[in-house]
């Protein structure tokens, strides 16, 4: 499973939308994850990332918001259907519940 460019580039702001939307700096979400700085803004901009560290991030991204009180913004190409075909070429984490 690959992204053209304008997947990529969709995903890439649905990405910094949702990191705005969380009220915290990139550096303490970039920490928290573990990610050095140029790999979080490689997987940030789905740009040579891989593919397992972007749904990590989208779906950390994604608890975040929640716990702000905010909704996501949707995202249009990592959505849960495709969630199902990248399992089948990636072994992505399974979503665990945040501690609040």
């Amino acid at each position: 499973m690959s992204l053209n460019d304008g997947e990529r580039a969709r995903t890439a702001a649905e990405l910094r939308d949702n990191l705005e939307l969380t009220g915290l700096p990139a550096e303490a979400v970039r920490a928290e994850l573990g990610y050095g700085e140029r790999e979080f803004e490689r997987i940030l901009g789905v740009a040579g990332a891989d593919p397992v560290s972007v749904w990590r991030v989208r779906d950390h991204l994604e608890d975040l918001v929640r716990e702000a009180g905010r909704e996501p913004v949707p995202y249009s190409v990592l959505t849960e259907r495709a969630r199902v075909a990248a399992e089948r070429w990636f072994a992505l984490p399974k979503r665990a519940p945040r501690r609040g």
